[in-house]
């Protein structure tokens, strides 16, 4: 797979982290790797954004590429209407992605949100751009009561779309998971449609880079090049 959209099943779940963690893992296995925004909401000209974030994570390495900044935290939809600034259409993230796929091994698209939040007015979506490229999508997930539900629907959309997904990973594991994370755990694959990943731990954005490096593999199953196994997770 040259090319991964990066997905996640709602907001603030792990996504970022993530995509830094997958891409570091590719890096250390002697691949080149870039990573492509299409929209940046909720910040402001000159702020850090999250390729920044991946780029520190992951090392300096990797290329990053932002297509579009809007500086209210909302749907890039919305974001762009209020701001008064032009839309990402499916197209240009496609076309962005290719020409990094012709210099990279792996490019990584990470989307904002959920999979069908709006890139534009005629509902365009990170679905939509995953259709143009041809590419499957890796799905992020919350740990906690209800992503089985949220999980669930992200599969089926897939699948209606005629998209791959890659399969699933925890986005933030808790440092003391409780009931239902702990039976989420062995019902996650069932209800996306397809196999657990991997589990990145909670706080792991708040690493310093160089060790956020060194244990990442540990994070990802063997599809992603780590040594992550489900078989032996909690």
């Amino acid at each position: 797979m040259s090319v991964i959209v990066v997905s996640g099943t709602g907001t603030e779940i792990g996504k970022t982290v993530t995509t830094a963690a997958v891409a570091a893992v590719a890096l250390a296995a002697g691949r080149s790797v870039a990573v492509l925004k299409p929209a940046q909401t909720g910040v402001g000209p000159g702020d850090p954004g999250d390729v920044d974030e991946v780029r520190r994570l992951a090392g300096d390495r990797v290329t990053t590429l932002e297509l579009a900044r809007y500086p209210e935290p909302l749907a890039p939809a919305t974001a762009a209407l209020r701001a008064g600034l032009a839309t990402v259409s499916p197209a240009e993230v496609a076309e962005a992605a290719a020409k990094l796929a012709a210099s990279h091994d792996l490019v990584l698209v990470e989307g904002a949100g959920g999979l069908l939040v709006r890139f534009d007015a005629d509902g365009a979506t990170l679905a939509d751009a995953a259709r143009v490229l041809g590419a499957p999508v890796l799905v992020v997930a919350a740990a906690g009561l209800g992503t089985l539900n949220v999980t669930t629907l992200t599969g089926e959309a897939l699948r209606a779309r005629g998209l791959a997904q890659v399969g699933v990973v925890i986005g933030s594991w808790p440092a003391v998971p409780d009931l239902a994370v702990r039976c989420n755990v062995g019902e996650l694959a069932g209800a996306a449609g397809a196999p657990l990943l991997g589990a990145v731990p909670e706080g792991a954005g708040g690493l310093g880079g160089g060790e956020f490096r060194a244990r990442a593999g540990g994070w990802l199953g063997s599809s992603l090049g780590g040594t992550w196994e489900g078989a032996s997770f909690p």
